[in-house]
């Protein structure tokens, strides 16, 4: 059964299946809510409350857009006041293990060194990229969206989709240059 017959199925009263949503989804939205909370216990509180919510708002759900899509919406909505409430510590970086494709090539054991080398760099300096620029690396990489559900979620312009991504990648790269070249002048100690 798909997600629209599953939902209209709920609607129709057969509410005890909301419990196949929560079983199909619950593992996407905890991977894309970790992304930026640590505390596992926070995680816990807003997983529940996209759940919630989407539970009590099933019947505003427009039919016409993926319900995938609509569920990542109140996740991001979720996640964005809960870390608007909390201390920046609350902030997780991404695990670039899947970022780092466009960032390297090859397989020898000086790319491996590498990758590990941009990865902690990422890691580092991953929060000053803004967060519609983070968001956006969340949702396309870690997530695996189309541009479609990413501008639904984010409620964007699938163009501007594209942009952000594109603006993020290069500045990620241009602080990976950057840290190499002054690893190579000596500027900074083993970084």
């Amino acid at each position: 059964m798909n997600d629209q017959e599953l939902v209209n199925l709920i609607r129709s009263g057969n509410k005890d299946l909301f419990s196949e949503v929560v079983l199909r989804y619950e593992p996407k939205i905890s991977r894309y809510i970790k992304k930026f909370i640590w505390d596992r216990d926070d995680l816990d509180d807003v997983i529940q409350n996209v759940f919630t919510k989407s539970y009590v708002y099933l019947n505003t759900y427009d039919d016409k857009q993926s319900f995938n899509s609509w569920l990542y919406r109140i996740a991001h909505n979720e996640a964005i006041n809960f870390l608007k409430k909390s201390k920046p510590k609350d902030i997780s970086f991404i695990d670039i293990d899947t970022f780092m494709p466009f960032l390297s090539s090859g397989d020898g054991a000086d790319d491996k060194t590498l990758i590990r080398e941009n990865r902690e760099l990422i890691d580092k300096h991953l929060n000053s990229l803004e967060s519609k620029y983070r968001e956006v690396i969340v949702l396309y990489f870690y997530e695996d969206l189309d541009y479609n559900e990413i501008s639904e979620i984010l409620k964007i312009p699938k163009s501007t989709v594209g942009v952000r991504l594109g603006r993020a990648k290069q500045k990620l790269k241009t602080i990976l240059e950057e840290n190499k070249r002054l690893a190579t002048d000596g500027t900074i100690g083993g970084a």
